[in-house]
């Protein structure tokens, strides 16, 4: 079965729902219908920073995403974009698809010139962690995170 690479659209909100909502739950967190709302007003708001691609199957049902975002780099005066999501249904995991989600962010990486596509990845996704091997490298930071 093949899949196209696409911008998420508004008509997209049912399909993209349980797969957000999946990712969540693989990440150990709980998505409502408040974090849902909130989330799709952001990729669907021109003002907003993050952006939403999806591929869909040959009936447009959406089994895969990812969600990036811009962010400025001052260590090279530069533009980055950071993977904050990827996700792919189970079914269609192992074709391929989240490397087509992640060369589509890399062109868009390209179109905005930007320096590098970074995203973390779950130690307990081998999948994960097998796949972002195969497409990139990996970066010697630790990451940290402060909660409030």
């Amino acid at each position: 079965m093949s899949v196209t690479i696409r911008d998420v659209r508004d008509g997209d909100f049912f399909g993209w729902l349980p797969l957000f909502d999946a990712y969540c739950r693989a990440r150990g967190a709980a998505l409502d219908d408040t974090k849902a709302l909130i989330v799709w007003s952001w990729i669907q708001d021109p003002r907003s920073a993050l952006r939403g691609i999806v591929a869909v199957d040959d009936e447009g049902a959406p089994v895969g995403l990812v969600h990036y975002h811009p962010e400025p780099r001052t260590i090279d005066a530069s533009v980055g974009l950071v993977v904050d999501d990827l996700y792919v249904d189970d079914a269609h995991r192992g074709n391929g698809v989240a490397r087509q989600l992640l060369a589509r962010v890399r062109e868009r990486a390209g179109e905005l010139h930007a320096t590098r596509v970074s995203w973390t990845a779950d130690p307990a996704d081998q999948d994960g962690i097998r796949v972002s091997d195969e497409v990139a490298r990996r970066n010697p930071a630790i990451a940290f995170e402060m909660d409030l």
